[in-house]
Order: C-alpha cells, then structure tokens, then sequence
C-alpha cells in the first residue's frame, strides 16, 4: 500500500499544513524494448491520430549515469517532503500534484484516462472540486487526449500550456491560457523548453526539488535521454532546451515516457547536455 492510502484525509491535510508538498504521480515507463530508451506518440504527418511506438523508436542520445529508479506503483521521497505515486495509464505518464486541499494535474495522458485520474485523486481523499489547475506539457495527444474530460470534471480548474501549442491542442470547455517563462501555476515554476514542439513547457518544484519534464527529456533504463528524435521536428532547439533545464536545481525528474530519476537528477541532464 502506498503512502497516501496509509492518509487519513484529517493527517493528509494536517502534514500538508506544516509545509509538505504531496505529488501524486500516473504514469508508466515507456514501452520501448528491454527499457533501453524512451517512446513518444506524437500526431502523424495528416492524420492527427497518435501512432503506438515501435522498437526502432528510440531515442538516440546517449544514455548518462545510473540514478535511483523505483518501479510503478510506488511511492518514496523525493526531496523536502514530496510523495510520489504511480498508476498504469499505457505507455504514458501524467501528474497529479497536491498542496493543501487543492490539486494540479500535468497532462491528462491518452483519451480514456480521466478515470485512472479519478481514482488517484479518490486514493487521497479529493474530488475534481479540488483540482484548480491543469497544465498541459504540448500538444501531443498522447499528453492531451482527455484535456476535455479532464476540464470537465474538474469544473472550477484553469488551464494552461505554451502559447505555440494551443491553437492545436482541440476542444476545452473553457479557453488554455499561455504561460512560460516567469510564470508561475500552483506555486511551480514554468519554463519553456521548444524543440519537441514549438510550445513544450516543463514544469519545476523549487522547493520539492521535483522537475516534470514532459517529453523534453526521457527516461532510459538507469539514466536520463534526450528528446525522441522520432517525434521531435526541431532537434537542434530541443537539445537547447535539454541545455536550458541543465542550468536548475532538482533532485527528481519524471519524464512523460520513462522511469523517473531520483536523487542527483540535475547532475544528470548536465552530464547529458555536455554530451550534445
């Protein structure tokens, strides 16, 4: 049993009162054989449908120095009082991030999931009444196909992503607001990061140490990857952008596909920025 199903909701909100941050995490590793790299499902050229990731659909980038990884379903610390937990949703990850009685969801993963989501925010005691935000990494579906079940259950949150992607993201209840660099949702820094695509956001915990990486970095067997260049149209902004997020301070990252690191992460992608 992981530790928010140990939680009352009365100890969940008192621990979370004396300045804990609690991170719910959904999410898989990527479906790429033996683990040795990272898959994306990215729109095809015409039809905008998300194709399923094939072997040779790894990420090229040279695979840097082990890091802690814990398998799905787990829940461990991970910097100043943060908690993380998995759930199955397919090959894909999204995050639920709680403080207090309120929640922030990053990415809605693949059309269907919004049950999976659900059944998180029940295992810690909250309703779609307490999520106010959801943030949206890019334009993917695989990373959007249930933005508008989502931000329909959760009818009080707004929504944010990078202002390239919005105008390919489809049809949300109410209008995705633009956000980037300087901008903070949820006391979580904003950083725009391009490449993948032209309005890739991750999405940084100063305080919990936590960075939320989408599918600007990937996770790859012991250590961290690259972009996928396989659905990566901009290689040359996006390894920019690996550059960028290799100058913050973390000590986890989650990945959009992949297992996440913990401890050192950011020594992590420095090592794999100076390799590009």
């Amino acid at each position: 049993m992981g530790r928010f199903e140990q939680l009352t909701r009365r100890a969940f909100v008192r621990d979370l009162g004396k300045g804990t941050l609690a991170i719910a995490v959904l999410g898989v590793a990527a479906c790429s054989e033996g683990g040795a790299g990272a898959t994306t499902a990215a729109p095809d050229d015409e039809s905008g449908t998300t194709s399923p990731p094939t072997a040779s659909q790894t990420s090229t980038t040279t695979t840097i120095a082990p890091a802690t990884t814990e398998p799905p379903g787990s829940t461990q610390p991970a910097g100043d009082g943060v908690a993380w937990e998995r759930v199955d949703l397919g090959f894909v990850s999204a995050y639920l991030l709680v403080r207090g009685a309120e929640a922030a969801i990053v990415d809605t993963g693949v059309a269907g999931s919004v049950g999976a989501i659900e059944q998180v925010l029940a295992s810690i005691e909250l309703s779609w009444d307490e999520v106010g935000h959801v943030v949206l990494t890019h334009l993917h579906p695989d990373h959007i196909g249930s933005l508008g079940d989502v931000m329909t259950a959760a009818d009080q949150a707004l929504g944010y992503a990078g202002a390239e992607d919005i105008s390919a993201m489809g049809a949300s209840p109410r209008p995705i607001e633009a956000v980037g660099d300087g901008d903070t949702v949820f006391g979580l820094e904003i950083i725009e990061t391009p490449g993948h695509t032209p309005g890739h956001i991750c999405v940084l915990d100063p305080i919990g140490g936590l960075l939320v990486a989408g599918d600007a970095l990937n996770g790859g067997g012991p250590g961290v990857l690259g972009p996928n260049a396989d659905f990566t149209p901009d290689m040359a902004t996006a390894n920019e952008s690996v550059k960028k997020l290799a100058d913050l301070h973390f000590d986890t990252v989650v990945f959009g596909h992949g297992e996440p690191m913990i401890g050192g992460a950011s020594d992590l992608v420095a090592s794999l920025a100076g390799e590009l």
